[in-house]
């Protein structure tokens, strides 16, 4: 696929994005959930190994395809590895899977009732040699947890700002102001964050792609779906169990899935390739359809 097939892919594509770029501190969580216990890696570069081939073979099944999979969210290690001797990337242009990389290095410390991102002075560098590896886009996660107007401004200025260092090197990147779904506030955050976009929006030349956290009350973020300067919303599962979900991402329109633990969670390394195949096609399915077929 060329850049405007992606682009044609992710703005138009039946399907979700499968979020499958856990790192850090969230890398051995992710291996429990997949039945691997922290006895079974004794460094980083094994804990990282062992995520790579879990990752790996859920590129490889015959059930992650490009049918309802239309892009993939990979972590900087996993995007450096292969799969069956191919680069990451590559693999999953193969299945007709666009593919994005997760660029943020974490978070820092809450102020004003939010998390903004931790600096990333490398940024250039792994822009360009993520471009040349075929990837499309970026993804840059930071955390709303309470209804402060600014520290809510300050994460959505932060957020268009890397993107527009995203955009220099034609590369496109999926936005993520997170809200917390446990925030006592939530909705009022829904509200302010939804108005600190469509303001950063109207000075935008390019388009920009949007992660978000399923609203409150449904609906909420139709102003932009529609906006012309959005390639596409997705909504990432926030904690939420696939079922419920999916639920409320059906009766959200125009918004796809971009799920990681809702899409993982009844995968174990312990299973046979069939049983394996058989549990990711279950979840493939029913996140497409909550994508697709809205309430």
């Amino acid at each position: 696929m060329q850049t405007a097939e992606m682009t044609a892919k992710i703005a138009e594509g039946q399907g979700f994005i499968a979020a499958l770029d856990q790192s850090g501190g969230s890398t051995p969580k992710a291996l429990a959930g997949y039945g691997v216990d922290a006895d079974a890696w004794s460094d980083e570069a094994g804990m990282y190994g062992l995520i790579h081939e879990m990752r790996s073979r859920i590129i490889r099944s015959a059930a992650f395809t490009g049918e309802k999979v239309v892009g993939a969210i990979l972590f900087e290690r996993t995007m450096d590895g292969t799969v069956d001797g191919v680069g990451t990337p590559a693999a999953l242009i193969a299945k007709g899977v666009v593919p994005f990389i997760k660029i943020d290095k974490g978070l820092e410390d809450e102020v004003n009732g939010v998390q903004l991102m931790k600096p990333m002075p490398d940024l250039d560098a792994l822009l360009s040699r993520s471009k040349a590896l075929g990837v499309y886009g970026t993804k840059e996660r930071s955390v709303i947890n309470s209804a402060n107007r600014e520290g809510i401004a300050a994460i959505v200025a932060q957020q268009f700002e890397i993107g527009r260092q995203v955009l220099s090197h034609g590369m496109m990147p999926m936005l993520e102001p997170e809200i917390n779904i446990k925030s006592e506030t939530r909705a009022d955050c829904d509200a302010i964050m939804l108005e600190e976009i469509l303001e950063n929006l109207e000075g935008m030349s390019e388009q920009v792609m949007l992660k978000l956290s399923l609203p409150v009350v449904p609906g909420t973020f139709d102003a932009l779906v529609d906006h012309p300067k959005v390639l596409r919303v997705v909504a990432l599962s926030g904690g939420f169990q696939r079922p419920e979900a999916c639920a409320e991402l059906a009766r959200n329109r125009g918004i796809i899935a971009s799920f990681s633990r809702a899409l993982l969670q009844d995968l174990r390394h312990q299973m046979s390739d069939n049983e394996f195949d058989a549990s990711l096609g279950g979840a493939i399915d029913e996140i497409f359809t909550g994508s697709t077929v809205k309430a």
